[in-house]
């Protein structure tokens, strides 16, 4: 049970005739962000949700609460729950690997949840090694179905570390045609300086992902809002943002692509060096904020 968490499933993975026993873990979580409830503002009592009855206005209680498919206005066919049960495919509990691919060959737009997958047992561990390991030197990933959280699922496995990530996808139907979404976009081409100056501006820019460089700034907002409610503070309104207009576009890149070289390599000088000092001095008497902030306030 890594890190203490327990797994959203149990089960087996097999390719060819090897299999070996797998749990499958969340990889991302919630828990973490900062809960606002709902609540009356006459009052100031928490809001509790109700299921009102379309035509009465009568409360429905949840164990009078049924699924319907409407087939016409207002007419609807009920499905119970344990009809819905019946239909579902049975699960043996085994992502059976149909098909080993190039990593490129799925389009992300299809992710849909990334979850962990590790050994369960010691006797798993060697075939599970084998087929982490052939599927890294060989650049490839896997193509499974099973039925997860009563519902068949396709997924898509790779190397992660010492383990595999399994990822669920989306089924064709789900996903947006990307013609339909950009139909409406007219056709430009972008050329000459126009064109230098954005593959300028982009090349100064240039770097690599570190997800632990980016801060969740929504949540950071709400928590500094609550600290700043909590003190009778007010916070600063933001900026609008200005678009660039056609008209004044070249000359904005233009400065964008002077400011760029400017700063691409700023030289530390002495002077700078004291006020980088003087900044992290003045960073530790200063009170927290962000996420830290509310915890410290709550």
């Amino acid at each position: 049970m890594p890190g203490g968490h327990r797994a959203q499933w149990k089960g087996f993975i097999k390719f060819g005739q090897v299999s070996c026993g797998v749990g499958l873990y969340t990889a991302a979580s919630t828990s973490e962000r900062i809960a606002l409830n709902t609540v009356n503002k006459a009052t100031g009592n928490r809001v509790n949700r109700q299921f009102i009855d379309g035509e009465t206005g009568d409360p429905v209680p949840r164990e009078a609460q049924v699924k319907g498919f409407e087939i016409e206005n207002g007419q609807y066919i009920m499905i119970d729950p344990e009809e819905v049960a019946a239909v579902i495919p049975e699960s043996n509990k085994t992502l059976e690997i149909e098909a080993f691919i190039p990593c490129s060959d799925v389009d992300d737009v299809y992710f849909d949840k990334p979850y962990y997958l590790t050994p369960t047992d010691k006797v798993s561990e060697d075939a599970f090694a084998a087929l982490r390991d052939g599927m890294r030197k060989s650049n490839v990933a896997a193509i499974a179905q099973t039925v997860l959280f009563r519902r068949m699922r396709t997924v898509l496995i790779r190397p992660h570390g010492k383990g595999l990530i399994a990822t669920t996808m989306h089924y064709d139907y789900e996903v947006r045609s990307s013609e339909r979404a950009f139909e409406e976009m007219p056709k430009m081409k972008i050329a000459g300086e126009m064109l230098d100056l954005a593959k300028h501006i982009i090349s100064t820019k240039k770097g690599t992902f570190n997800p632990a460089e980016f801060d969740d700034r929504y949540e950071n907002a709400v928590a500094e809002l609550v600290k700043a409610k909590m003190e009778g503070r007010a916070l600063p309104k933001k900026k609008p943002v200005k678009v660039s207009q056609p008209n004044n576009l070249l000359a904005a890149l233009r400065e964008s692509a002077g400011m760029m070289k400017a700063t691409d390599k700023p030289k530390r000088t002495a002077a700078n060096a004291n006020a980088s000092a003087g900044r992290r001095r003045a960073s530790h008497s200063k009170p927290a904020s962000g996420a830290a902030a509310h915890r410290k306030a709550s």
